[in-house]
């Protein structure tokens, strides 16, 4: 079975609504080949939201104009297709706009229902003079991609309501590229670099974990054709080598006190890997391993990153009596805990 050393992806934040994603490193060829995937996931098939219709009071097609307004109908519905919106509603959802003059309506100015929030406040959408008065019902709804008007008009809909263009990808720009990297003496292996940027309805990091669900649903079929099929295994990151080595180590490399450190050899306990699977109380059950052998172990598990199964959250070690140091055994080295009949009294008494 082959085994490739497992990438890891890096996320380096530009603004609020913009992401540098690093990947690497990848086996040659495999930089374009899941770029232009990401790519092209990332900006047709994220789901968004978007106006699908409106209905202006007073206006019959997209062709009017309003009285009082500076803008047509036509140039309303451009402004429009920029609204940023979001949806948590599976069904169409209807929102209001009503503003009377004289001033600027924004997008500010629309109430939109439970479920539903506008992203985009600042954008302009018309003028009106003192005596334009401008009322707009808008139908908000979630999709994928871009909806032409044509395709959004429903067989029989009321006179007066206007299908717009709907742009539902809340993924502005994507573009990528691969560099060489090295990974120890060879040097041919990929970097990819894939910069996202989105609307205000959803953050670049949430887009780009979007397009890997869909692309690993997508994949995944063609390993059901044969679960049992060789390829390339992905293998753990360098987080995960990192915790397995030191998981494998014998508790000896803690540095525990005599006492500590014979207990838990009684008790079977003989990796750092076997001390952590233990909760608190498991421990405070094995003989003479009282609380301030507890926190111990709890402060050299610290050191290393590491804490005892179900440990509550929070545990400082500067806030541990440090008395296991003078422990009065630490000078004597460490015996077989087999031979070792020492009596331990409860009190922890160093």
């Amino acid at each position: 079975m082959l085994i490739a050393q497992r990438p890891t992806l890096i996320e380096e934040s530009i603004s609020e609504f913009r992401s540098r994603f690093v990947i690497e490193p990848l086996e040659p060829g495999f930089g374009y080949t899941l770029g232009n995937s990401l790519r092209r996931t990332l900006l047709s098939s994220i789901p968004g939201a978007a106006v699908t219709s409106i209905r202006i009071d007073g206006v019959l097609h997209e062709f009017s104009t309003v009285p009082g307004v500076k803008e047509d109908v036509t140039d309303l519905i451009l402004n429009l297709k920029e609204l940023v919106v979001s949806s948590e509603n599976d069904e169409p959802t209807v929102m209001y706009l009503r503003k009377q003059g004289p001033g600027v309506v924004t997008a500010a100015d629309i109430a939109p229902p439970a479920g539903v929030e506008v992203h985009s406040l600042d954008l302009a959408l018309a003028t009106l003079n003192d005596k334009g008065k401008l009322e707009i019902e808008l139908t908000v709804e979630r999709g994928r991609g871009y909806v032409s008007a044509a395709q959004n008009k429903q067989p029989g809909q009321e006179i007066g309501r206007i299908p717009v263009d709907s742009i539902y990808s809340p993924v502005l720009k994507v573009t990528y590229k691969v560099e060489a990297t090295r990974v120890e003496q060879r040097t041919d292996f990929d970097r990819l670099i894939v910069d996202v940027e989105t609307k205000q309805s959803i953050s670049p990091r949430d887009a780009m974990a979007s397009a890997g669900k869909t692309l690993v649903g997508l994949f995944g079929l063609a390993q059901e054709l044969n679960a049992e099929a060789e390829g390339v295994d992905i293998g753990p990151s360098a987080a995960d080598a990192a915790l397995a080595a030191d998981l494998a180590l014998p508790i000896e490399e803690m540095d525990l006190t005599v006492r500590s450190y014979n207990c838990l050899k009684r008790e079977g306990i003989h990796t750092i890997g076997e001390l952590v699977s233990r909760s608190e109380a498991d421990l405070l059950d094995i003989r003479n391993f009282g609380q301030k052998s507890i926190d111990e172990v709890k402060t050299k598990l610290a050191a290393m990153a590491l804490q005892l199964k179900d440990s509550p959250p929070g545990f400082d070690p500067r806030h541990a009596v440090d008395t296991y140091g003078t422990d009065t055994y630490s000078a004597a080295p460490f015996s077989d805990p087999a031979d070792d009949s020492s009596e331990f009294v409860e009190t922890e008494q160093y």
